[in-house]
């Protein structure tokens, strides 16, 4: 019985003249040979000073340097020629890795195949840190932190960097001119669309229910979003005082980490976020303290 539905012979044959073909994959004639870790990130801001210039100006890309100099690692490479799309997941950053470390140390199955040695995503980064290092950070209920109570607060903590933080970081931003970006087009989603994902409750949208034009982009109060910044910057003073590490811990976590990458991009944006991290002494010292481990442990 033939099939309900079938391809008229005509087409068959038209077809036949096009078939389809594989071909096997063509392998790099310029592999590099990978020696150590190499991160992958953003490209540095451009600065006359040279303590800045192996930092990233991507908040993300940071707080992973970070994360890596704060956990001891040293001469970590980096490389910021390659574009996110190039990537795991086409997000930056990602950690290349020896092959010899890649085979005995790092978790495989999270990772994906790369020419010479082993690539990561972001998400893979501690345990291959944890198995470099031969720890087991999952193995300690307090993450790190002095008590149950500090790691509660951790959480509280990041949800206020990644969240109001980011949102004034992200509205001190200058927007590019119209000609700028048809020029230099960025892979990247308006302000608008990130700070509806950041904030909570979202901005209403521009357009109202009863108008004809469909709700489009975001309404979004600077104002707010500013005074919600202050009392956060503030607060954060507050909390470090004049202890080392952020919630009085004895070594650097991972909130030290992204408390690093907000307090370094904020301080190299614009005087509307600048000023308030600037008026805290505190927060402006152990910003530079932190900075020299973190450029210390970077290598070109």
């Amino acid at each position: 019985m033939a099939p309900f539905f079938s391809v008229p012979p005509s087409i068959v044959a038209f077809n036949a003249h096009f078939p389809l073909k594989t071909y096997p994959p063509i392998k790099s004639s310029n592999k590099v040979h990978i020696d150590a870790p190499t991160l992958w990130i953003h490209p540095p801001r451009s600065t006359s000073q040279p303590i800045d210039n192996l930092l990233s100006s991507d908040v993300e890309c940071l707080k992973w340097q970070a994360y890596l100099a704060l956990r001891n690692l040293r001469n970590v490479k980096l490389r910021w020629d390659i574009s996110p799309d190039g990537s795991i997941d086409g997000a930056l950053p990602n950690l290349h890795v020896p092959i010899s470390d890649a085979l005995s140390i790092a978790q495989k199955p999270t990772t994906n195949g790369a020419e010479d040695g082993e690539l990561l995503a972001a998400h893979s980064i501690p345990s291959w840190v944890d198995a470099k290092l031969g720890v087991d950070s999952s193995s300690d209920p307090l993450e790190g932190y002095k008590d149950s109570a500090a790691r509660v607060e951790s959480r509280a903590w990041v949800s206020l960097l990644e969240g109001v933080v980011h949102a004034a970081l992200l509205t001190s931003t200058p927007t590019p001119s119209y000609i700028h970006s048809l020029l230099f087009p960025k892979p990247m989603p308006p302000i608008s669309e990130s700070l509806q994902k950041i904030l909570s409750p979202p901005p209403a949208p521009l357009t109202g229910l009863c108008s004809l034009i469909p709700p489009s982009g975001a309404r979004i109060n600077t104002s707010a979003i500013l005074s919600q910044y202050k009392d956060a910057i503030a607060s954060l003073s507050d909390r470090l005082g004049t202890d080392n590490w952020f919630l009085s811990s004895q070594e650097p976590t991972p909130l030290d980490a992204l408390a690093f990458a907000y307090l370094h991009s904020i301080l190299h944006s614009s005087d509307i976020v600048r000023i308030e991290v600037t008026r805290r002494v505190n927060l402006v010292a152990w910003e530079w303290k932190v900075r020299r481990i973190v450029r210390e442990a970077f290598v070109i």
